[in-house]
């Protein structure tokens, strides 16, 4: 699978930074005859000697800054092996070390690329339709007809179905909890959001879906059919989707890891539902010959998977959100890397992260994977320092102000939130968190604000925006649907600008304002609550109200211990088990769930209980207005879980 993506940087960028200006020599120097002399500089991959020297270099480097306990890599270069490495442990406490050719590792989201492949042999044998309604293929399901244009398995092949995103029920504790794809894609078919073809939409799910047709037109389970058809043909004798992994592989998986409090921790082996988007367990020379066969336009060694043709038309571009930016061949991304054209697909589970790169014009293919839950920045920024070394940038961009980008910029300014994200589930809260700040630096530059950290842009054509201290670059575009960002780093997905009022500035606002009103009630019950212990007591006269202004001071009580209650609740929930909760809901959040529930019922109550006081007031003005002002924080309050949906019991 590919995680939730969230970047983040990491020690080793900044080392590797460091180490490949002194292997490269001239890589990164800051003048403007640097490209040149990079280009005059970079060695020629071709020596396994010198890339040895400089993969041990950049890895053992990782792993130590990174805390990552192994990795493997293998590089090919014009139909053969070039080099393969283990580095580091497959399992800490069993001293074992990783071996290029042995050591299994789950690769996540890389294991897509095998569902693709499947479905391009399909179409070769004319058995599949590319263009064709994917109900077509469904013979116990159906997707719902959300929009007039049916999703087709080219929408599903460059991830434009417009599926929503959730993770919900992907994983599971045990492998006998698994349950057949049959079985499992009819009961977690995800609301469509945008109409197919239209934004890409990375998909889990769709590509699970696929793998379900291709169980349908074969005749056979997904996992047999490419042992037989892929995994045979390329020799890949270490590689299995099965769950758990047969015998002879189960001892030859790397333990997966996490690494706090300055100790690693071996985690348990991860049980994918949606295997054929996430669940391969393979190594990395067998991930060679596959790179191979791909580079090769299907062929290895006397063996095809694929057709030239149909292999051409598999690595082309069929989809860009921006046709100034890369995009979507079928399974594989576009990647444009110091000028060179890449097509790629990373992986990330819980616990690992892969990458393959292939670079077709240059017949070279690279995979790397890590045993050690990290992010992506683990495998960019080893790619980088590969190409930096090998295929230095060939000229140095200078990027230039474009006139009148005020206005255009005006529009561009807010809050950004993924294409890929859930509008339907308690899972929606996560967009808070993924959300991209656009902001206007002056001099027709703007600030944006990533996972990575803030970056500079300068707007160098309509629209078009270059990184004024790197080589990235952000297009946007409006229309009568809104604003919309695309990085040239991602083609899997774009971002759509919010409204204000489902900005992260204004929803903490929100949030301040009601607990800020519902602290004061708790204090003021509080108070009142000692007052009156207190006066009985010592015998003093406590006065009476009457039973409106006491039933409505009690609930305004009781909604401010709840409120709080709930806030506290989503503090611990995610700063404790966020990773967990984004595969199944957690007994807390039931429990939240029902306070929030709770919390509607009190609301409406106090909102009767304020129109009652301006009916049949027993209160004075400022009190009516106090009570009225924290009767709308409370509506507020509860509208706002509504929003995210978190009034709706988890599924």
């Amino acid at each position: 699978m590919r995680i939730l993506k969230i970047k983040r940087l990491l020690p080793s960028t900044l080392l590797l930074t460091v180490l490949v200006m002194g292997l490269a020599e001239v890589s990164f120097v800051p003048s403007a005859h640097a490209a040149t002399l990079a280009s005059q500089a970079a060695p020629v991959l071709g020596d396994p000697h010198e890339l040895e020297s400089f993969l041990d270099g950049v890895l053992n480097m990782q792993l130590q800054a990174d805390h990552i306990p192994g990795a493997a890599v293998s590089v090919v270069k014009d139909g053969r092996l070039l080099f393969a490495k283990g580095y580091g442990d497959a399992n800490i406490s069993q001293q074992q070390p990783v071996e290029a050719d042995r050591t299994v590792f789950r690769v996540g989201s890389v294991s897509k690329l095998f569902t693709w492949t499947a479905v391009m042999q399909l179409v070769e044998e004319g058995k599949l339709d590319l263009h064709a309604d994917i109900n077509t293929y469904l013979k116990t399901f159906k997707i719902p007809a959300t929009y007039p244009q049916p999703i087709t398995l080219e929408n599903l092949l460059t991830h434009t179905s417009g599926f929503e995103d959730s993770m919900n029920g992907m994983m599971v504790n045990n492998a006998d909890e698994l349950t057949p794809l049959g079985i499992w894609l009819p009961g977690h078919i995800p609301t469509r959001i945008y109409p197919p073809g239209m934004v890409t939409t990375y998909s889990n799910y769709g590509t699970t879906l696929a793998a379900y047709i291709v169980e349908q037109v074969s005749g056979v389970k997904f996992e047999q059919y490419i042992e037989q058809h892929i995994f045979q043909p390329l020799a890949m004798t270490h590689s299995s989707f099965r769950q758990p992994l047969p015998t002879q592989l189960a001892g030859q998986l790397s333990q997966g890891y996490t690494y706090t409090n300055g100790a690693y921790r071996a985690e348990p082996f991860e049980n994918i539902e949606v295997a054929p988007a996430g669940g391969l367990s393979t190594t990395v020379t067998d991930m060679a010959n596959f790179m191979i066969a791909h580079l090769q336009n299907g062929r290895f060694g006397n063996q095809r998977i694929l057709q030239e043709a149909t292999a051409r038309e598999m690595h082309q571009q069929h989809f860009t959100d921006d046709p100034r930016l890369p995009g979507m061949a079928y399974g594989f991304y576009e990647a444009n890397i110091n000028n060179q054209h890449l097509i790629e697909h990373d992986g990330d589970t819980t616990l690992f992260q892969a990458l393959l790169a292939l670079l077709p014009e240059q017949h070279v293919g690279v995979f790397v994977s890590f045993n050690h839950v990290g992010g992506s920045a683990q495998y960019e920024t080893f790619m980088q320092a590969f190409m930096n070394h090998y295929f230095p940038a060939s000229s140095v961009h200078t990027p230039r102000v474009s006139a009148d980008s005020s206005t255009r910029i005006s529009q561009i300014v807010g809050s950004y939130q993924e294409t890929r994200r859930n509008e339907t589930s308690y899972l929606k809260l996560f967009n808070l968190f993924k959300m991209d700040e656009v902001s206007d630096a002056g001099n027709g530059q703007i600030t944006v604000s990533t996972g990575d950290g803030a970056i500079n842009l300068v707007e160098v054509a309509p629209w078009v925006f270059h990184e004024v201290a790197g080589q990235r670059s952000i297009v946007f575009r409006s229309d009568d649907k809104g604003i919309w960002m695309f990085l040239d780093d991602d083609p899997l997905g774009g971002f759509e600008k919010v409204p204000w009022y489902e900005t992260p500035l204004f929803q903490m606002i929100l949030l301040a304002v009601c607990l800020l009103l519902s602290l004061g009630a708790f204090r003021d019950g509080l108070l009142r609550f000692l007052r009156s212990i207190l006066g009985h007591k010592q015998g003093g006269n406590v006065p009476k109200k009457s039973i409106s202004a006491t039933v409505a001071l009690c609930l305004s009580w009781a909604f401010s211990v709840l409120s709080i209650s709930i806030v506290i609740g989503f503090i611990v929930l995610f700063t404790t088990d966020m990773p967990a909760i984004a595969f199944a809901p957690l007994p807390l959040l039931y429990a939240i769930v029902v306070a929030n529930q709770v919390s509607i019922a009190l609301a409406t109550m106090m909102l009767i209980c304020a129109v009652w006081q301006w009916v049949r007031p027993t209160w004075n003005l400022g009190q009516r207005a106090y009570y009225t002002l924290l009767t709308l924080a409370a509506i507020s309050f509860v509208a706002d879980l509504a929003f995210w949906n978190l009034t709706k019991w988890p599924g």
